[in-house]
């Protein structure tokens, strides 16, 4: 039965349209309300012997990274072009499509992962050579299986969302799989938190004591519900300081590294509690959350336009979305789905960033400790202070550290 190929075109443009309505109403696109963001010159932040060791670590790092990258995304389309991706889920897989699809997937994800694991042993060897990590080849060995462990988990789910409904209403089905996808995005965000981060880290309330009490009041001076802020025991992973907000309304929890509590004074601590507070105060993860879900409608229709196409089934050799098969070809669409998207995604982030820090520095006041605290954050994770510019176009999720380290004097040269 042939896909309704009208429907799914009036489902991408909708979908385009309401994507495109979020992103301008919940997203800060300016990052400097009334003025412009001019960077902090690199040698008014880092000393020249610090600028050469972030740069030569960085340099590295970044190499290795788009090395990994470009061969997971080639053996990605390899498979998923061509029958061999169809007949290795089939031949793993067995004839029920319904565990075909989670053992074919848990399949190709294994190749993946084994022809890119190089550049991920040298990644953690070079970590540990610069001091950006103590953790032990077994701690290491236990984290990289459980982040394959959630990896296959998430993609199977939506993947068995996808074959089962191209099965059950071949011509509608992006309309179920699209929403059922969308449904998994907000699921996902809401239970990230319970599920998935205590695999890797032990959280605990924050010790009382004056800075606890800073923190919660700051929180109420913002207008957010905050019962506790969490710690997470990140130091038996890396030395870098770090915190983050996940979650969202009753899943919503603000965490700290226990290494930035224990490397950052109080004053510089508050500004980064503040940082994501603000995050908290303007519901990031949600707004996150609902572009993941129009994000995950479109793109689930734009791969069922795109697997109506005969030649493309030719050439994965598959019958068409309902044959277990097309799990290597999804993969591979969606992986190159993903390096066209990046920029727009990491756009996005970038100005979410900019917004926290705007509001940590109204909140604090404290325009030379934010400055510090962007300093000491990047030279403990040895951060690039002047990366290529395509490469923060494409793959940088924050503002650059002279960037954040300009912010204070732009927007006092705005007023």
């Amino acid at each position: 039965m042939p896909l309704a190929r009208g429907a799914a075109w009036a489902t991408v443009a909708v979908a385009s349209v309401v994507l495109v309505l979020l992103a301008v109403w919940l997203v800060p696109w300016d990052w400097v309300p009334g003025g412009r963001l001019v960077p902090a010159s690199p040698h008014e932040v880092f000393t020249s012997d610090q600028l050469a060791r972030a740069e030569e670590y960085s340099a590295g790092r970044r190499y290795l990274g788009w090395a990994s990258y470009g061969v997971s995304l080639l053996v990605a389309l390899v498979l998923g072009l061509t029958p061999a991706g169809a007949r290795l889920v089939r031949r793993v897989g067995g004839r029920r499509w319904w565990l075909a699809v989670p053992v074919g997937t848990l399949a190709l994800l294994l190749v993946g992962r084994l022809v890119t694991l190089p550049f991920a042993v040298a990644v953690y060897r070079r970590n540990l050579g610069y001091g950006l990590t103590e953790q032990g080849w077994a701690g290491w060995w236990a984290d990289y299986g459980k982040s394959l462990l959630v990896s296959w988990v998430l993609t199977a789910l939506l993947l068995l969302v996808v074959v089962g409904a191209a099965r059950r209403a071949p011509r509608f089905w992006f309309a179920w799989a699209g929403g059922l996808a969308a449904l998994l995005v907000v699921a996902g965000s809401f239970l990230y938190p319970l599920v998935v981060e205590p695999l890797f880290n032990t959280f605990t309330p924050m010790s009382d004591g004056p800075f606890r009490s800073s923190v919660l009041s700051m929180a109420a001076d913002e207008g957010v519900e905050v019962d506790d802020v969490l710690v997470a025991d990140a130091s038996r992973r890396t030395t870098t300081l770090n915190a983050y907000v996940s979650g969202f309304g009753g899943t919503r929890r603000v965490v700290v590294y226990d290494t930035l509590l224990a490397e950052l004074s109080p004053a510089e601590a508050r500004v980064v509690v503040a940082h994501e507070l603000a995050h908290a105060k303007h519901d990031d993860v949600l707004v996150g959350t609902a572009l993941g879900a129009a994000g995950a409608v479109l793109g689930v229709t734009v791969l069922a336009l795109l697997l109506d196409t005969a030649p493309l089934r030719r050439r994965a050799g598959i019958s068409g979305p309902g044959d277990p098969g097309s799990v290597a070809v999804v993969l591979a669409l969606v992986a190159l789905a993903g390096l066209l998207a990046a920029p727009v995604q990491n756009a996005t982030s970038r100005a979410i960033e900019v917004r926290a820090d705007r509001e940590a520095l109204a909140v604090t006041g404290e325009s030379t400790t934010f400055v510090d605290m962007q300093r000491e954050l990047s030279l403990r994770a040895l951060s690039d202070p002047t990366p290529p510019a395509w490469s923060q176009l494409w793959f940088g999720s924050h503002p650059t550290v002279l960037q954040r380290a300009g912010l204070p004097a732009s927007l006092e040269g705005a007023r």
